[in-house]
């Protein structure tokens, strides 16, 4: 895969391009599971695609108020309660969803809604991190999920990689220390990190999956021209399943599902 296809927001992160560029290229009826303030959905109905929106809106985001305020709330983008998706069975050919499971609490019962909303011969493109990735993602600070909650020995590590100047966000608090237990807080009380073995099930009861973490390093690539030359090193033999094993461990899944 390639980034080739014009029109795609210069504003919108590398990953969201990627996601819709995924979704043009496939068509259909378009569903972005855990849309958030609904960006992807409204730069898709500006590329042409038929895109909603699903989100429950937890308590750690702002991204309810942003969806409103943008006009996209209760048309374009929906609220989902008790998990439920409000649209009726096979409504959609695509389902996307990106940095949203590791948020999800009952995983299997996600994947149950997207497998009722999907069309027998649809898909669905899931982007999200498993517990055996380095980096933190949502605060910045390498291994910090990886402690056991509440325990001191996180807290300290967290807090003194926080003073050698990692970590996002740091304006939200007024101490390193203050930092550390707030960023903390929220891994805790809005992640679920699991194993890959835990993933690899949940998936496997109810879709068939392909890993496609190489066509998003490809499109990464193209994504930024003087590094686009890097693209031929994946077409070494056995550089493709190296650079996809690494960037697990760097960043996140990739993974393109189909219903059993």
């Amino acid at each position: 895969m390639t980034n080739l296809l014009p029109g795609l927001p210069a504003d919108m992160d590398v990953t969201n391009r990627f996601v819709l560029d995924f979704a043009v290229r496939h068509g259909g009826r378009v569903l972005d599971y855990g849309c958030g303030a609904g960006a992807l959905v409204a730069a898709g109905r500006a590329a042409g695609l038929d895109i909603r929106g699903a989100d429950t809106y937890y308590a750690g985001s702002n991204a309810r108020t942003q969806a409103e305020a943008a006009g996209l709330l209760g048309d374009a983008v929906v609220e989902m309660r008790d998990g439920c998706i409000p649209f009726p069975d096979a409504s959609f050919d695509l389902v996307v969803n990106n940095q949203v499971m590791e948020h999800v609490e009952d995983l299997d019962a996600a994947l149950a809604e997207i497998r009722r909303v999907l069309a027998p011969s649809g898909t669905a493109l899931s982007l999200f991190p498993s517990r055996d990735v380095w980096r933190e993602g949502h605060i910045g600070v390498p291994f910090a999920h990886r402690f056991r909650k509440g325990s001191r020995v996180r807290f300290e590590y967290v807090l003194l990689l926080r003073r050698l100047g990692f970590g996002y966000w740091k304006e939200q608090a007024p101490t390193a220390r203050q930092w550390t237990a707030d960023k903390l807080a929220w891994i805790d009380n809005y992640t679920r990190y699991r194993t890959r073995e835990e993933i690899f099930r949940a998936y496997g009861r109810l879709f068939e999956s392909e890993f496609r973490e190489v066509d998003y390093i490809r499109f990464r690539l193209c994504d930024r021209p003087r590094r686009a030359f890097l693209t031929r090193l994946l077409d070494v033999p056995g550089a493709p399943g190296a650079a996809a094993a690494l960037f697990r461990k760097l960043a996140f899944f990739v993974i393109v599902s189909r219903p059993r």
